[in-house]
């Protein structure tokens, strides 16, 4: 049953991904803003940090100021570890409270897995079970069987809409993968610098995380639920740019089957969805496309040799790479228009 307005709160809401989740949902028709919460700087008004923001909002509050009675979901962009605590506090209390999370605290669905990739113990091992990770094409079918959503990463959402039908239909090397991936600065959030003392940082583009990136215990769960066999490399890099990523990913086709398949396989595979563009075989594809959208570009093209080909796939890592996919996310779970507040322009 739609529900024509949603009370939403946004934990976190000053941060990157936050002032891009509250900007979006001022577009949404569907979407009144209750609470705008942070650490810091309570009291403030969001324009103070957004100056696209045009719409009266909420001060910025603490998180124990929420009356959770008059709220219906709660996104929470938050640090890795933040989101598990207040979720397990608020879950059982609040039956008809939702929840999209934009961290990593419910992408891994094994706990063990989780403390070894993000070192610490999981505060909600009894609610991991109880939610669903989320990139909305490949799940839709599913949220709205959950009461937590868990938003993927960047990275992983570039990857896996252009790899999962493939694996799905067995027609590549299932042992040898390698993905590219370069992403804008932004994805490390407000703190990069102190993340990635690199030398001319905004001139340069540089590899890091290679062997023990997060995101890699990410992938992999999701890839291998498709076929154990799977076997991939993963290199990150930042790039001088403050948003968008570009995914190269390396594949061997089976069967000599042609490019022109795949890329008709991939076409029909996401007939449906308005955000994934297929272009035509061996088209040249960046991120200036897809920068400040939704949307997920992808190109499939042929390399000198015969049997080896590399997929590009773009997004902005800030929308279809988290903002844009909790809204996506929370339509489905509102059994909204999968597309609203989404088909905008975002001047």
């Amino acid at each position: 049953m739609t529900k024509n307005c949603i009370n939403v709160a946004v934990a976190g809401a000053t941060g990157y991904v936050g002032l891009d989740l509250v900007y979006l949902l001022t577009k949404h028709p569907n979407i009144k803003i209750i609470n705008l919460c942070a650490q810091k700087n309570i009291g403030k008004q969001i324009t103070k940090f957004d100056k696209r923001i045009k719409k009266k909002l909420p001060k910025i509050s603490k998180i124990n100021s929420v009356n959770w009675n008059k709220i219906d979901l709660l996104f929470l962009s938050l640090p890795n570890g933040e989101a598990q605590k207040l979720i397990n506090k608020l879950y059982n209390k609040y039956q008809n409270l939702k929840f999209i999370d934009l961290s990593a605290d419910f992408r891994l669905q094994n706990a063990n897995i989780y403390k070894k990739t993000y070192h610490n113990n999981h505060k909600a091992k009894k609610l991991i079970t109880k939610s669903i990770y989320s990139i909305t094409e490949l799940t839709k079918k599913k949220i709205r069987n959950y009461r937590v959503i868990s938003n993927p990463g960047c990275y992983p959402t570039s990857i896996q809409i252009p790899l999962v039908p493939l694996l799905k239909k067995r027609i590549i090397d299932l042992k040898n993968i390698t993905i590219d991936s370069k992403s804008g600065y932004s994805g490390a959030g407000k703190n990069y610098k102190s993340k990635f003392n690199f030398k001319n940082f905004y001139l340069s583009t540089y590899a890091y995380a290679v062997k023990n990136h997060r995101h890699i215990a990410e992938i992999d769960q999701e890839l291998k639920k498709i076929s154990k066999n799977i076997l991939f490399t993963f290199n990150p890099h930042l790039i001088p740019s403050f948003r968008g990523i570009l995914s190269s990913i390396y594949i061997y086709k089976k069967n000599n089957i042609s490019v022109n398949k795949i890329v008709k396989i991939l076409k029909t595979y996401y007939r449906n969805d308005f955000f994934i563009k297929i272009y035509k075989p061996n088209t040249q594809i960046g991120t200036g496309s897809v920068i400040k959208t939704n949307n997920c570009d992808i190109s499939v093209c042929q390399t000198r040799q015969k049997n080896k080909i590399v997929i590009f796939s773009s997004i902005d890592n800030l929308i279809k790479g988290a903002a844009g996919q909790a809204i996506q996310n929370m339509n489905i779970l509102f059994n909204l228009r999968e597309t609203s507040g989404l088909k905008w322009n975002y001047y």
